[in-house]
């Protein structure tokens, strides 16, 4: 167990870190957006630009483990939609955010540096594949379901096709597209550009943690904290759990190391623009209440499952 400590604990030391400094006033809500902006748009792009461009796709693209992942996301993401509207008599939009945070983990922010100290270069393949899960098919799936309403014609297209050329856009999945075209081409960048953006690169992991640290801080648990506690234990225990079960009995995956990869990935607390998705219907304050508890939770719930990962392949 101490062994498995000392690799998350400079992980969560870090959040700490963001959370302390940001509490006491060296850095301000304004300049976490700024690092925030600058994990997105370079450095996680740079990433998964240098982790694609550097492999041939046939090592990458892992079908088995993109089906496990996938679905592992749509089952909560369908259990969360059920709860809301049938347990809670929820809105449709209210529903879809429940889903959305029992359901897309934060794979960049916190399970990537998570993977690659645990599991070493492979992080940044799965990060890629985990990305294109998530942003191809189960957020833009919940954003047009949580922008539907009933009676509106054309809305869902509508609410569709925005999210679709927003995808076209996201830096994200150009950089996989970018790093995937220089791969088939066989083309190589100078070494001195590789070298800068793979500078760029080595910024991801403290950045993305740093940040997530800082963005908790101001949140508060405003009611409803059976509600907040049912989406913690659903993303940190129940997703898991459903992967693990999918990679054993229906959707298995051959390789060891990306079977552990993918339902570590599962485990990860939710994204960290969650509650920025949220705002658009009013429903921020849930979901803000929802993204501090998961994230502290983590701590003890993704030690625990190395844990158990370490005693079962020992």
């Amino acid at each position: 167990m101490l062994d498995i400590l000392a690799i998350t604990c400079p992980i969560y030391l870090v959040i700490a870190l963001g959370y302390g400094c940001t509490r006491q006033g060296i850095f301000q809500s304004s300049d976490l957006k700024a690092f925030g902006k600058f994990t997105i748009n370079l450095a996680l792009p740079a990433l998964l630009f240098t982790n694609v461009s550097e492999r041939a796709l046939t090592e990458i693209l892992n079908p088995p483990y993109m089906l496990a992942y996938g679905a592992g996301c749509l089952v909560m993401a369908l259990a969360g939609l059920w709860w809301g509207q049938h347990l809670k008599g929820a809105s449709l939009s209210y529903s879809s955010m429940l889903a959305m945070g029992m359901s897309c983990p934060n794979s960049g922010f916190v399970g990537y540096p998570i993977l690659l100290m645990m599991l070493g270069p492979v992080a940044g393949v799965c990060l890629a594949l985990n990305v294109m899960v998530e942003v191809m098919v189960v957020i833009p799936l919940l954003l047009a379901v949580a922008d539907h309403q009933q009676g509106a014609t054309g809305h869902w297209t509508q609410g569709v096709q925005k999210t679709l050329w927003g995808l076209m856009r996201n830096p994200l999945m150009l950089s996989i597209a970018a790093g995937a075209a220089f791969s088939l081409g066989g083309g190589e960048m100078p070494p001195f550009l590789m070298r800068t953006v793979h500078l760029f690169a080595q910024a991801t992991a403290v950045l993305a943690l740093f940040v997530i640290g800082g963005s908790l801080v101001g949140l508060r648990l405003q009611g409803q904290r059976s509600t907040v506690s049912l989406i913690a234990f659903a993303k940190l225990v129940v997703h898991p759990l459903v992967v693990a079960g999918l990679v054993a009995w229906l959707l298995p995956v051959a390789d060891p190391t990306m079977r552990i990869a993918v339902v570590l990935s599962s485990a990860m607390p939710m994204m960290g623009i969650y509650t920025i998705l949220s705002q658009r219907h009013g429903h921020e304050a849930i979901s803000a209440a929802a993204l501090l508890v998961t994230t502290v939770a983590s701590f003890f719930t993704v030690n625990g499952l190395l844990w158990v990962l370490h005693s079962v392949n020992a």
